[in-house]
């Protein structure tokens, strides 16, 4: 039997952007991962559909599988000839065991490879504004486990630890920090000596607290956090940076599409927010295929083809490459909605004539109104349930047109539970909407009013406005450039 092998990938200490590049690469090819509590789970949205997804965290004295177990089920995998990919937070070799789990595979005689990621212990001070070296103040790191009890014999020194001038660096210790703190303070740290307590690092959930090696014993500490003992932790005050972002400390809903949320939770995140993903709308082929192959057929007689929406784009070319030659197209001319839409054709290399300036069907119609289509034949791209407006009002400019869906939306399986939850407990800082659909669908899922009442909502543009203004939402915030960026745009200007 072919055998497999084992990728050891540090995934980086919570932000989603601090995966490698490399990591990334692995996590598509894996046919197994294996995953850890503190990893960021967005990332296994990149697996492709058929890995198979293994949950081995381990939290305090919860553990999903004990190490012994971990290290037998990636040799039982690897010796079925798959791919595993051993996804462990920040990086492998870093007080994260991925030494004894690459030990146990050399025993085995498993292959493997190791994928350095982005530690906790470097990242996680930087997010808090807190250099860990600076000329005049620390030229030296020292990094170290805090599981261990240093009122109790223990493998580190930390009578010199205690001497050090130094930046010191302390994981896994926020159940140990008093005791550590006063171990210091008794065996010479100076106890007005700086300290800092960042939990959650580098995610919208993080925490910064800032004390000093007498006070911060008072402090009820929790996991996961990272210390920081040292004079840098003085130019937080000045550094800080992460913590201002326009979103940080929101919790923002996003209910696109699985395969399109991509873009808006990135551009949430990357202005501080916390993304929760709840798909309400998924894309299917057709019902049929008769319409559309019709079309494909005779593509040659339409003067021009009406794209409404990046998935038209995308259905109707893998529909039409599976049929004919892309050379079909070579004298129609083509109309998009909004520059994503315009981008989609032109990936396939076809050039967009028309992009109108207001990004919905009636601004085609105003588009063109400027040109001579009477008579001309003209193919509307669209999903199976869409507004009739445009097709109307071309056909009272005398074009001929036919209406052709190459997709459909339904709502996905899912569960509501997690976010009535949430909504209930005020969790939630704002729910956005990139249709209709995703309104009704959200409506008929979340259907104790009372939970979301409050709440305050995004629309990407009028026509998503008018059904949730109908479906009774708390509406805050609409785009006035229907457009994910410009959504966020909006979304910041409103919660800042």
């Amino acid at each position: 039997m072919l055998q497999g092998k084992v990728y050891l990938v540090g995934a980086g200490p919570g932000d989603i952007g601090l995966l490698t590049l490399r990591g990334l690469e692995c996590i598509k090819d894996a046919d197994v991962i294996i995953y850890d509590a503190l990893v960021n789970q967005r990332l296994l949205s990149f697996a492709k559909p058929s890995a198979c997804l293994v949950y081995v965290g381990k939290i305090s004295t919860k553990h999903a599988l004990s190490q012994n177990e971990i290290n037998q089920l990636l040799v039982k995998k690897a010796n079925k000839g798959k791919v595993v990919v051993r996804l462990k937070g920040g990086d492998p070799f870093i007080f994260g065991r991925g030494g004894e789990e690459a030990c146990f595979l050399v025993d085995k005689g498993v292959p493997f490879e190791v994928v350095p990621g982005v530690t906790s212990s470097l990242a996680c001070p930087t997010f808090s504004g807190i250099p860990l070296t600076q000329r005049g103040i620390a030229s030296s790191l020292t990094i170290l486990t805090g599981q261990e009890d240093p009122t109790k014999e223990s493998s580190i020194d930390w009578e010199k630890i205690a001497k050090l001038e130094g930046t010191i660096v302390i994981l896994m210790g926020a159940g140990n920090c008093s005791k550590i703190s006063r171990q210091l303070i008794k065996l010479g740290k100076p106890e007005e000596t700086p300290i800092a307590i960042i939990r959650w690092g580098t995610t919208p959930k993080q925490k910064t607290i800032i004390s000093s090696l007498k006070e911060i014993t008072k402090e009820d500490i929790a996991s996961p956090s990272v210390i920081v003992i040292g004079e840098v932790v003085r130019l937080r005050e000045k550094l800080a940076w992460f913590e201002k972002k326009p979103l940080f400390g929101k919790t923002i809903l996003v209910t696109r599409a699985r395969h399109q949320a991509n873009e808006l939770s990135r551009l949430l995140e990357e202005e501080g927010a916390c993304v929760i993903e709840f798909p309400l709308i998924k894309i299917e082929p057709p019902h049929s295929f008769e319409r559309l192959d019709e079309a494909i057929e005779n593509i040659s007689k339409y003067d021009w083809l009406i794209f409404t929406s990046v998935n038209g784009v995308l259905s109707f070319f893998e529909r039409l490459l599976k049929k004919a030659d892309i050379r079909c197209l070579a004298k129609v001319k083509v109309c998009a909605i909004g520059p994503a839409t315009k981008e989609a054709c032109e990936k396939t290399g076809i050039k967009v004539e028309l992009e109108p300036k207001e990004f919905r069907a009636e601004g085609i119609i105003k588009a063109m109104k400027g040109l001579d289509i009477a008579g001309k034949n003209l193919l509307i791209l669209r999903a199976e349930e869409a507004r009739e407006v445009l097709p109307e009002a071309l056909r009272e400019m005398g074009a001929l047109v036919d209406v052709v869906p190459v997709y459909r939306t339904i709502r996905p399986e899912a569960s509501s539970t997690k976010i009535k939850e949430m909504l209930k407990n005020s969790e939630i800082s704002l729910i956005t909407f990139t249709s209709s659909s995703c309104v009704k669908n959200f409506c008929e899922l979340i259907d104790q009013r009372e939970l979301w009442d409050k709440v305050k909502s995004a629309c990407i543009g009028p026509i998503t406005e008018e059904k949730a203004k109908e479906l009774g939402f708390n509406l805050q915030i609409v785009a006035k450039e229907y457009t994910i960026p410009g959504l966020v745009k909006e979304i910041c200007q409103a919660l800042t």
